[in-house]
């Protein structure tokens, strides 16, 4: 049973007999891909404020030190990053800040907004403005929240991470499955291109690891939303104690997503993270977001690969390394809004280095 499932209305059954296949699955049991894709980003942390203190994380900071940034350092860094050919804005942030955080609900009452939605949606303006198509992270979203600013992002996403209770994730204020699933089925209903996964080494067992892959592709069968599925290490910082996944047991984690899920959903393992070329043989078809211009702030101490070295990687496959949109090429008809559309059909440099990278 998937914690908080029924507080949510969530009524995904897990059959006993998937689950046993698919702890059955090895990498011997997959292919290789024939193709790695990759997006060029810019990663904008638009708050560290979080309403969880999840033990792995280093990306929130407490009240008192948890910061927003700036409409203006938005622009700015949209800006660089168009101009480096970047595609992506990636928005991310803590989910929601509770009361405890006066100072950044003061700051967004004082730029005219009443809730980190409302200002996300003028960040994502403003990256469209600027030629860049957005892709926000914001945690855990209710129908009206993700509601507000759908139409202006070509794809959104979330970490189910696990359906499991862990440790990792205790405490007054811990993260929820049964939420984190209501997040991901909201996004299939409203129609919004789709982003999930798994975190490997978070205190989850191989069942639940297995549970949380079945879920992701029952609510992906049911919509037809996701476009990827990120399996992510956990690795070591300054406040994760724990253990990193050896190596056998990521290829195993990897090769059980590619058997779980359908031909046409990602699995993507991401290569500031992982050891990707000892993952190649295993299922991986994508190495995430990617940024010229950008730190990932949510792990600073592992950079980005640059782009010569996922040529590399590419290579070492014996495979062809393709540049993607944010939103996967299979959803651009029919799926996105008038908005995001219009930004993509446009005649300026913007419009013609998406399509650009759609006809790659």
């Amino acid at each position: 049973m998937i914690p908080d499932a029924d507080e949510y209305g969530i009524d995904l059954a897990v059959d006993d007999d998937a689950v046993e296949r698919l702890l059955a699955a090895t990498p011997a049991d997959v292919d290789p891909a024939p193709e790695l894709s990759f997006a060029r980003n810019v990663f904008l942390p638009l708050t560290t404020a979080c309403r969880y203190t999840c033990t792995y994380c280093t990306y929130y900071d407490p009240p008192g030190r948890a910061s927003l940034m700036r409409p203006e350092e938005v622009r700015e860094v949209c800006r660089t990053g168009a101009d480096a050919g970047c595609t992506e804005a990636l928005f991310t942030f803590g989910d929601d800040p509770d009361d405890r955080y006066t100072e950044i609900h003061d700051q967004l009452a004082e730029w005219g907004h009443d809730s980190i939605h409302s200002y996300l949606r003028e960040a994502c303006e403003i990256a469209l403005e600027e030629g860049l198509l957005p892709h926000s992270n914001p945690g855990d979203q209710t129908r009206e929240q993700m509601g507000l600013v759908a139409d202006v992002n070509a794809s959104m996403g979330v970490m189910l991470e696990t359906t499991a209770e862990v440790r990792a994730h205790a405490g007054p204020r811990g993260k929820s499955p049964g939420q984190r699933l209501d997040t991901i089925r909201t996004a299939g209903e409203l129609g919004v291109p789709f982003t999930t996964g798994i975190l490997v080494g978070i205190g989850e067992t191989w069942r639940d690891r297995a549970e949380s892959l079945l879920a992701i592709r029952a609510m992906h069968e049911r919509y037809g939303h996701v476009q990827e599925v990120i399996v992510q290490p956990v690795v070591g910082n300054e406040r994760w104690r724990g253990d990193t996944p050896a190596l056998d047991a990521l290829r195993r984690a990897v090769a059980m997503a590619r058997v779980a899920l359908p031909e046409e959903v990602g699995v993507q393992v991401p290569p500031n993270l992982a050891p990707v070329r000892d993952l190649l043989d295993c299922g991986i078809d994508d190495l995430g977001g990617v940024s010229p211009v950008t730190d990932d702030y949510i792990n600073p101490e592992y950079a980005w690969p640059a782009l010569r070295e996922l040529e590399s990687i590419a290579d070492e496959a014996g495979v062809p390394l393709r540049e993607r949109l944010p939103v996967y090429e299979r959803f651009v008809p029919g799926w996105l809004s008038p908005r995001v559309r219009r930004a993509i059909e446009a005649e300026g440099a913007a419009g013609r280095r998406y399509r650009a990278v759609l006809s790659d």
